[in-house]
């Protein structure tokens, strides 16, 4: 077989394996929200359920990861870091980072065989063995290490994939078999190893997993079955579920064209004032954020939809990409949010106050933005003002979408739904609008693929996270952190103030979901012992991280939206200055208002 050929079947296998694995994703999620609504249903009419309901989502959520995982190594929800670098540089980033990612597949291939061979039993609810997640997290770290090797065989670029692969053996081989001295605590050597990882523009759950490995010569508690154990264990949490169906219910929502109401109502009440139509981009995305719950989602529809249209409208590319990635912060703050999701799975706050308290923390955020797009946009005018019957029936048009804040906001707050049974009846609720729309444009099935990818993605994350966080609580950090805020004082203020510090600061490096994973329990101690309300709290954690999603070098809704629009990210970080200055004074009110209740 010529070299030619080799290259072409390489590609073709890969495009098979990647559709068959996008197919059974998108029907392992479709099961898994066929199985939370069966539990609904029972409950709710018929004051029964299902026996293993929770542990069967959990494995099926697992599934997922280890399913949609080696389809995320590319696209923003990988957070890769892609920095303008030289040719050369960039073909020796190039081989690091697939070295990484094989690393990481060791990781999850070996760690997982090691639990297999010690684990036991049998799940007494479920009468499966308990090894069954572990298998399938094996099978997760096999798929990325075929999906490289296929992508990079297709690409022509053997000669850098054994290069990759000679790099990867050595690093192993060298971290389980040499041991180093050195005062250096084993959880600064992950962060530096993960952050080398994400300059060279690897995976950042790849990252965390082979820098968790590499700390194992410098005193590392972390042997692969234990990364193994922890990674599966943050993965395995009902209240996760929820993540992949709020996905699900924006992804829906976009796909019935409801999103498209939304946005003509938000037109019809602010596109008459100044910088009308960054005003109604504004407005369409607070009220799209009641239904993603995802600023990436977000930013990738607004830069979509809206960013040829404020060019168009005299606005210069880097201040309508700026505008759009700023006003795309909401969504991770105004409910459903899946960064409080996260908290609230890392910290056991109460889901339900934490989406009330990101409801009114996002709407001052919305108003400190349509005051910094006023200030902005003095060369753009307003459109014509909608009249009353104008707005009326721009209103019903769009009133679909607002039951949304019904089932989740109200479902969850009074009590009358769990979280993750709140995520499922707005799925199938927005995916009820989609049927009923009868869009052609858009497939029900294509909408289940992104949803799984995307899911497995952030699911993958916050198993990576695991370890670090792990290694982060061996190594004492928590006290550590307890002694540097001394240096600010004991008083709620200058606690905050610090805690604001170490988050903005996390919030330059590092993606949302892992800041929150490894800030959170590390912070909230802290704050809770200085008298700061532990919701208040939450809220200032996940808003002042999102603030990073606008800072370089790792901001992720500038990247975003700077690969959907083509613009460069220098560009972008320069023009998003105004509307950051005004998130951190929206941030600053409400640390104002957490030092008065």
């Amino acid at each position: 077989m010529t070299s030619t050929a080799t290259e072409y079947g390489a590609a073709r296998l890969a495009r098979w394996l990647r559709t068959a694995l996008s197919a059974t994703a998108a029907a392992v999620l479709a099961a898994t929200l066929g199985l939370v609504l069966l539990s609904v249903i029972l409950r709710y009419l018929f004051q029964s359920g299902l026996i293993g309901t929770e542990e069967l989502g959990m494995w099926l959520n697992v599934a997922l990861i280890a399913l949609g995982a080696p389809l995320a190594m590319s696209g923003p929800l990988a957070m890769r870091l892609d920095l303008p670098l030289g040719p050369k540089a960039e073909a020796a980033a190039r081989v690091i980072a697939d070295a990484i990612s094989l690393i990481a597949a060791f990781v999850l291939v070996f760690g997982s065989a090691r639990v297999i061979a010690l684990i036991g039993g049998t799940s007494p609810t479920l009468g499966l063995p308990e090894w069954v997640p572990f298998a399938m997290t094996a099978t997760g770290g096999a798929l990325i290490a075929a999906i490289l090797a296929l992508g990079r065989i297709g690409e022509r670029r053997i000669a850098s994939l054994v290069a990759s692969a000679i790099l990867a053996a050595l690093a192993t081989l060298a971290c389980l078999r040499i041991t180093f001295e050195t005062t250096l605590p084993p959880s600064a050597v992950i962060a530096i190893c993960a952050g080398i990882g994400l300059l060279a523009a690897a995976p950042l759950a790849h990252a965390f997993l082979a820098a968790a490995m590499a700390a194992m010569p410098f005193g590392g508690n972390l042997a692969a079955e234990t990364m193994v154990t922890t990674a599966v264990s943050g993965m395995s949490r009902f209240l996760l579920l929820a993540i992949p169906f709020f996905l699900l219910t924006g992804a829906a929502l976009s796909a019935s064209g409801a999103a498209k109401h939304l946005v003509t109502f938000a037109a019809s009440l602010v596109g008459h004032r100044r910088g009308g139509l960054a005003q109604t981009v504004l407005a369409t995305g607070t009220l799209f954020s009641g239904a993603s719950g995802s600023s990436v989602a977000n930013a990738v529809f607004s830069a979509t939809t809206f960013h040829p249209e404020l060019v168009r409208h005299g606005y210069r590319e880097a201040r309508a990409g700026a505008i759009i990635a700023a006003s795309s912060v909401l969504d991770n703050v105004i409910p459903p949010s899946i960064a409080f999701l996260i908290l609230a799975t890392a910290t056991d706050l109460s889901v339900g106050k934490l989406l009330v308290g990101g409801l009114l923390a996002g709407l001052l955020m919305a108003a400190s933005l349509a005051i910094a797009i006023h200030m902005t946009s003095r060369e753009q005018g307003g459109g014509p003002r909608a009249t009353g019957s104008q707005r009326r029936g721009a209103f019903l048009a769009a009133l679909p979408a607002f039951g949304l804040g019904i089932i989740v906001v109200f479902g969850i707050r009074i009590g009358i739904v769990t979280t993750t049974e709140a995520a499922a009846l707005a799925a199938a609720y927005t995916l009820a609008l989609a049927v009923f729309a009868r869009n052609r444009n858009t497939s029900l099935f294509s909408v289940f693929r992104q949803t799984a990818a995307e899911a497995a993605a952030i699911g993958l994350l916050i198993g990576s996270a695991g370890p670090f966080a792990f290694q982060l609580a061996v190594d004492g950090v928590a006290g550590m952190l307890t002694a540097a805020a001394g240096a600010f004082g004991s008083s709620p203020a200058a606690i905050l103030a610090f805690a604001v510090l170490v988050l903005l600061l996390a919030g330059l490096l590092l993606d949302i979901g892992a800041a929150i994973l490894l800030f959170g329990p590390l912070l909230l101690p802290l704050a809770t012992t200085a008298g700061i309300d532990p919701i208040a709290f939450g809220v200032i954690i996940v808003t002042t991280l999102m603030i990073g999603g606008l800072t370089p070098p790792v901001g992720m809704l500038v990247l975003v939206v700077g690969g959907v629009a083509d613009i460069p990210a220098g560009a972008l970080f320069r023009a998003v200055l105004p509307y950051l200055a005004a998130l951190l004074a929206a941030v600053a009110l409400i640390c104002a208002y957490t030092l008065l209740i």
